[in-house]
């Protein structure tokens, strides 16, 4: 079994819409798994009461009252009752093959994540009267666009592997982190994208006053910035260890390694470290 992990934004408007059919999604896998929902934003304690999930409400925020990642990883891993954990955004719907790809991994610890579909979804979808969840599927990621190297919305790993620090959620640069913290402690990355199909439900950033039309701007992503620390802190799913492909874990094939290497990202994080050592290089010989 498994322990699903989220921070809902408030449940009002579109955004209530969206984070109620990510949260049902969760309930339909097989076997059954625990469902924590973090934070006391409006609606949250009312949903998990309606669908009988944990609710943990105290966690540390900002100055600006969104919830910090350090506090929630770690009551996650503190009270969940299953050794493996998933943190998804609230507005991810997970399909079966979540359970399927992590009962087909052999090896621990472990940090997998993959690339996600965007879909724009207006109402309430009724789980009821789904007859095939398959087709719902195909569906979602037949008229959905698979979104980029970016596009992290779920981390699945072991309890106890993880010492996150005080990003605020849903701001950048903290994911990036993640997969370097987990590289540093010698835990394989996997790309599950072709194994995993996740639907982002698409929405706008208007629940924060710094929202712009892709992300959150303003001093709180300037803060993660600094958490960051040095801009070679960062990897992308382009720099995993492993991909799953029918579900068998592979080593990237040699010419899709290529790529990467000779990518602009590559080369600008490349850039960034040489400048960095370059810089301690001229202050040690002053």
């Amino acid at each position: 079994m498994i322990t699903i992990f989220t921070i809902p934004k408030p449940f009002k408007g579109h955004i209530n819409t969206i984070q109620r059919n990510a949260i049902q999604s969760w309930m339909q896998l097989k076997p059954e798994c625990e469902i924590i929902l973090f934070g006391d934003d409006y609606g949250v304690s009312d949903i998990a009461k309606e669908f009988g999930l944990s609710h943990i409400p105290v966690i540390e925020k900002n100055r600006y009252g969104t919830p910090l990642l350090s506090s929630t990883f770690d009551l996650a891993q503190k009270h969940s009752k299953n050794e493996t954990l998933v943190f998804a955004n609230a507005d991810i719907i997970f399909f079966q093959d979540l359970i399927k790809t992590i009962n087909s991994i052999k090896i621990s610890p472990y940090l997998i994540s993959g690339r996600r579909y965007n879909f724009k979804v207006e109402d309430e979808i009724d789980f009821q009267k789904v007859n095939n969840l398959f087709d719902l599927q195909s569906d979602l990621k037949q008229d959905g666009e698979l979104y980029n190297f970016s596009g992290k919305d779920y981390f699945i790993f072991k309890k106890g592997t993880v010492q996150m620090r005080p990003f605020a959620v849903g701001r950048v640069f903290w994911d990036d982190w993640f997969l370097f913290h987990m590289r540093t402690n010698n835990i394989p990355i996997i790309n599950a994208t072709n194994s995993i199909n996740v639907i982002h439900q698409n929405h706008d950033y208007s629940h924060s006053k710094y929202g712009k039309k892709t992300r959150v701007w303003g001093p709180e992503m300037d803060y993660n910035k600094i958490i960051l620390g040095h801009s070679t802190n960062i990897l992308s799913l382009r720099d995993a260890d492993f991909v799953i492909v029918d579900k068998l874990i592979i080593r990237p094939k040699l010419l899709y390694r290529i790529h990467n290497l000779l990518s602009y990202y590559y080369l600008w994080r490349l850039l960034m470290s040489i400048k960095s050592k370059l810089a301690r290089y001229i202050m040690s010989r002053k």
